[in-house]
């Protein structure tokens, strides 16, 4: 049975008041790799690459197209201020793929003028000028998932490319994109914190705009939940994240979100709406959405087995589950996102975000304040440098709280 959500039942009465609606993107989910990393989560499928991949490449293209016109009337009269194609590993798609695709959306939704549009790439899926291509074809900030330049590390996390690959990817997306990401990896299996200042200092040579780092969690369901590796003591992952603070620091790289690093100007608007509650639509295997109506917040998941997702999408059914966000969630999920920003958030986008009263947090931001996890204005919230180091802990005061 289709879940998809009927825009008249999105529209009808309810108990929320939202007053306007966020800033809408748009995420488009390619899920193929080359081959599964055993710490990875994500919904990604291994590619089997032959003859028949373009059509599956062109296939799976259309299913994207029917799902976003399915879901056209739930976002009418909505511009999208930002496109992310994330995976799995997009850049497995060739250039001309992705223009199609691009093309294809911008034939469907109205696209802000300047609006960003962030693809995923991986070494291992680099070819020389493929990275050129795909900015011709439309993407203007490319995420590169080096994670490592250690051959050794790169071996033990199941990367298919080694250093001398991701150096030479780098080093073409600095020449042709203004503004790029690293997404880098700590706490790796026998990791040293020389090894990991070797890494940053490799990263910050090609003075990139922006960097992701992440340390390394072993994730349900995956390799390492079943063989976990030998990870580095608590104690030296500490030393790791404030050598990582020091170094990003002296190369002019602000930590504007818990695990992002930016210069003036290059910090991922896409990502940004979603730590500030924004909309955001997301089409393909395993998507996930989040969409606002005048009284009402809608989650919604897309099948995510490949094959059945292009066979439901080409029926116009894409969505297996739609959830309304009960008034007692809200709090916790606009804080798990908020308090991620180290500028935090302004009060009055908690208000027209969740349809909800100051009241229905007072109690949350109190306890907050009290153990030092957070700052406070009449107009802002925002977590201190305790409440960063101990962002759960943060979060979960909102789980009690109800609206």
């Amino acid at each position: 049975m289709s879940e998809m959500l009927d825009p008249l039942h999105a529209m009808r009465p309810g108990v929320l008041q939202l007053s306007a609606l966020p800033p809408l993107s748009l995420y488009v989910h390619l899920p193929w790799c080359i081959k599964k990393c055993p710490y990875c989560d994500f919904n990604s499928h291994e590619f089997r690459a032959g003859a028949d991949a373009p059509s599956t490449q062109d296939a799976y293209i259309e299913a994207l197209f029917a799902d976003l016109e399915a879901s056209l009337p739930l976002i009418w009269g909505r511009s999208i201020q930002t496109v992310f194609l994330g995976g799995g590993t997009p850049s497995l798609f060739s250039p001309e793929a992705i223009d199609r695709l691009i093309s294809g959306i911008r034939a469907r939704v109205r696209l802000a003028p300047n609006a960003e549009l962030t693809m995923e790439a991986n070494p291992g899926t680099f070819e020389k000028d493929r990275f050129k291509a795909f900015h011709q074809a439309g993407i203007t900030r490319l995420s590169i998932g080096v994670q490592s330049f250690d051959n050794g590390h790169l071996k033990a996390l199941g990367r298919v490319h080694d250093r001398d690959q991701a150096l030479a990817a780098v080093t073409e997306a600095a020449q042709v994109f203004n503004t790029f990401n690293l997404d880098l990896m700590y706490a790796l299996p026998g990791q040293t914190l020389q090894g990991l200042t070797q890494d940053i200092h490799t990263a910050l040579s090609f003075q990139p705009p922006h960097i992701s780092i992440y340390h390394l969690t072993i994730e349900p369901n995956t390799v390492f939940a079943k063989f976990p590796p030998v990870l580095p003591e608590d104690e030296l992952a500490y030393e790791m994240m404030d050598r990582i603070t020091e170094l990003t620091a002296a190369a002019g790289l602000n930590r504007y979100e818990v695990s992002a690093y930016a210069k003036a100007g290059h910090a991922c608007a896409h990502n940004l709406n979603y730590w500030q509650f924004g909309d955001y639509l997301g089409v393909g295997a395993g998507a996930h959405s989040k969409l606002s109506f005048a009284h009402r917040v809608v989650r919604q998941v897309r099948y995510r087995e490949p094959a059945l997702y292009m066979q439901q999408a080409m029926k116009g059914e894409p969505v297996t589950q739609s959830t309304e966000v009960s008034r007692q969630d809200l709090p916790f999920e606009f804080m798990l996102n908020a308090l991620r920003l180290k500028d935090g958030f302004n009060l009055l986008d908690f208000v027209e975000r969740t349809g909800l009263s100051m009241t229905s947090i007072q109690h949350g931001l109190q306890e907050a304040e009290q153990k030092g996890l957070i700052g406070r204005d009449l107009h802002r919230v925002w977590p201190t440098e305790k409440g960063f180091d101990f962002l759960s802990d943060l979060q979960a005061i909102f789980l009690s709280e109800t609206a």
